[in-house]
């Protein structure tokens, strides 16, 4: 049985490739399909089988994907062009033969208002009508989101954001690789959908908290309004579409939309997610 990952040389599809040689899969049944080799050369190191295709090259990808039986569909991050590369990766997938098609893609995508939701919606709809079966993770919000924040709260002493009382159910990037991981793994996973989250269900308050508990200094949150907060972030010198990305997922974490007590990210890795002192620690 092969398995294929694309993105295999980014931060989350790295960590699925380490994950199935980890759980006594041959490095040399995974496929990583990335867009530069040069980049996983560490991988090819070890014997994994590395094909290079781009999102948006479809006969690439129809290469990359021959023998492939099981495909993770790490979600492409140019946001604005998802869609489109996601339906040639999955038409890709069909044309090749392959069998399961595992996707990342966002927490309640099917109800959030967050910019990012329609794209994931888009393409877990389009899988829904693929001849191929598929299974969706649903990924909540990564701890290592906020790694670059708790310097500049500690500096200044204020976490600064739109999430009002809102609960943050995220987890850490190697949380949500496991789970890939046990999906991948696992049998009969077609039609499934994971809402997956982790344990600490923190309020912005409750963030604060810990930035000061890690960087041993003060920090208390400070609310402002959505928009207030994109021209924040774009004062600061952020492109704008990044800053309404941010506020826009402040404002979904106000709303409780990337808040989950599922439980299925526990269930599939078979403990509790990392804590997020450790990840911001």
């Amino acid at each position: 049985m092969t398995t294929a990952v694309t993105g295999a040389t980014g931060h989350l599809g790295a960590l699925v490739v380490d994950g199935l040689i980890e759980r006594g899969t041959d490095a040399g049944d995974i496929v990583a399909v990335v867009r530069d080799a040069a980049k996983a050369q560490s991988l090819a190191d070890r014997g994994v089988q590395v094909r290079v295709a781009d999102y948006t090259d479809t006969d690439a990808l129809q290469v990359a994907f021959a023998g492939v039986d099981k495909l993770l569909l790490v979600s492409g991050s140019d946001v604005g062009q998802r869609i489109a590369q996601h339906e040639n990766v999955i038409g890709a997938a069909e044309a090749a033969g392959v069998s399961l098609i595992a996707y990342t893609s966002l927490l309640k995508a099917d109800t959030s208002g967050l910019s990012l939701a329609p794209e994931h919606l888009a393409t877990e709809n389009r899988l829904t009508e693929s001849s191929v079966p598929s299974v969706v993770l649903r990924n909540g919000w990564y701890w290592e989101n906020y790694l670059g924040a708790v310097q500049q709260a500690a500096d200044t002493g204020v976490l600064l954001g739109a999430a009002g009382e809102g609960k943050l159910a995220a987890a850490s990037r190697a949380d949500y690789a496991a789970a890939a991981v046990e999906v991948l793994l696992a049998q009969d996973q077609g039609g499934k959908v994971y809402e997956l989250g982790g344990d600490e269900r923190l309020t912005y308050a409750e963030l604060a908290a810990v930035f000061a508990e890690v960087s041993g200094k003060p920090v208390e949150y400070k609310n402002v309004s959505e928009d207030d907060y994109k021209g924040v972030l774009e004062g600061a010198g952020l492109p704008g579409f990044v800053a309404e990305m941010l506020a826009s997922a402040d404002a979904g974490i106000a709303r409780g939309e990337l808040d989950t007590d599922s439980g299925d990210l526990q269930t599939l890795i078979g403990r509790a997610s990392t804590p997020v002192a450790s990840v911001l620690g």
